[in-house]
């Protein structure tokens, strides 16, 4: 008995969790193509910052998440090839946010990888020629120095390489001749007092005063230098002290202003203006904020607008007349439906058609002639890391229909009997070359396989 109490009490506890929706960091944007959360909102229960599908929202692991429903973001753009030089590889990825699975009907993935060249061959670095003779002393009195040069040829460097160290080498000389040290002016000393320390108008200006002197350096006297020239007194007017300043002080807050949003969460605003009395003459502006804002709830489900299914199966391709179609060059008619699904809380349905028609040919189990296709793209590298990956092509062997109007092998429905005797299918296979390493096996097994987001 004491073990049925136990065991009711500890589901009642997880029943009471269940239902207490955690506190998040709630935000009114979230970009697909970044996983990145823009415009915070505040501090509200998970579930109210999600009755927006449009909104994001970050829990105590700092991790930004969306409302919506799950959806792949866009391809990030190519990486950096994986080598400066020779052949490497380069990759992108994407990433599924929102609730639930994203499908992935081609299984493309999370990360696709691709061979890259940024240099063909490597840089093979030259060597220096000899040093070039001493130039003459850089002055013609006093102290110099002087140079001398030479050349990155003895190899020349290969595809793009250079040699290591100085193409330039100096040394000091002397003319052994003395220079005339010419006059040159101290700093500015600082100004005079003003007879007042802001202005009035109507008053007369007056003016202040700075110095310098000739000894920064002094002339020499043999050989004799040159004095400095110039004024060695400056003045200006007292026209640059302010007016005599009046701070600045707030006016009341207004009412706050209605809730941003019509459903989920949103925000209101108050203001107040600097203006009792305003800053004058330099005066200190307000101290704090001219606006201020608070979060605001509108307890209504926001419009979540339907989405497209796959397309499904085409129907079996019929003859628009009486004529057999099945294994001659005769069109029928095909169709194919989706369905608009999740439109919720007046939410719009899904722009476009629901249902597709098409031309077809009909070669259901018709005997036919093989013949081999062209060699096919060469695949993405697989795996995405490791020194296992590579790129497959191939050469299979298809239905002949050179003979129908149409190449377009889209339009052709059913399974046909292929006569591949004597036809060699081929495989072809190449290494993909400096394929980053595998952080953990079991992590790069996990993403082949399943793309699923986690919340």
């Amino acid at each position: 008995k004491t073990r049925q109490i136990w065991t009711y009490f500890i589901l009642s506890l997880i029943w009471f969790l269940s239902e207490v929706s955690e506190m998040v960091e709630c935000f009114s944007s979230f970009t697909l193509s970044t996983g990145k959360c823009g415009d915070l909102l505040g501090q509200v229960e998970k579930n109210s910052c999600c009755l927006n599908p449009s909104y994001g929202y970050k829990e105590a692991d700092g991790v930004c998440r969306f409302c919506g429903r799950a959806a792949w973001s866009e391809w990030t753009p190519w990486g950096e090839c994986s080598v400066s030089c020779t052949e490497g590889v380069s990759q992108r990825r994407r990433s599924c946010h929102g609730i639930g699975t994203c499908t992935d009907p081609e299984n493309l993935g999370t990360v696709q990888t691709k061979p890259c060249v940024k240099q063909q061959c490597c840089p093979v670095k030259g060597g220096w020629s000899e040093w070039g003779k001493w130039q003459i002393c850089s002055v013609t009195c006093g102290d110099g120095i002087r140079k001398r040069q030479r050349t990155c040829s003895e190899p020349i460097p290969q595809c793009g390489g250079s040699c290591s160290g100085e193409e330039e080498d100096t040394t000091p000389c002397s003319t052994e001749i003395i220079c005339p040290t010419h006059g040159g002016w101290s700093s500015w000393g600082s100004w005079g007092p003003c007879p007042v320390t802001c202005l009035y108008e109507g008053h007369s200006l007056q003016k202040e005063l700075r110095k310098r002197t000739c000894t920064n350096p002094t002339p020499s006297t043999v050989p004799r230098g040159n004095d400095c020239k110039g004024s060695d007194t400056d003045n200006r007017p007292c026209s640059g002290l302010p007016f005599c300043p009046v701070n600045g002080n707030w006016g009341a807050w207004t009412s706050s202003t209605s809730c941003s949003v019509t459903c989920g969460v949103g925000q209101q605003t108050q203001r107040r203006i600097c203006d009792s009395p305003k800053p004058a003459h330099g005066g200190k502006q307000c101290q704090g904020e001219e606006q201020q804002t608070g979060i605001c709830i509108i307890l209504v489900n926001c419009p979540l607008n339907g989405m497209w299914t796959e397309w499904g199966e085409w129907s079996r391709c019929k003859p628009p007349s009486t004529r057999i179609i099945t294994c001659r060059n005769r069109e029928g008619k095909r169709r194919r439906e989706r369905d608009c699904v999740d439109s919720q809380h007046n939410g719009d349905l899904c722009d476009g058609e629901i249902v597709q028609h098409g031309n077809c040919y009909e070669i259901d189990k018709c005997d036919m002639k093989g013949v081999l296709s062209e060699w096919s793209e060469w695949s993405y590298c697989k795996p995405d890391c490791g020194t296992d990956s590579e790129q497959i092509r191939e050469i299979k062997c298809v239905a002949d229909i050179s003979s129908y109007s149409s190449q377009d092998r889209t339009m052709f429905a059913g399974t046909p009997n292929v006569k591949c005797e004597d036809l060699e299918e081929q495989i072809e296979r190449r290494p993909c070359k400096n394929v980053p390493e595998c952080v953990n096996k079991v992590v790069m097994l996990y993403s082949e396989l399943m793309y699923i987001n986690f919340y």
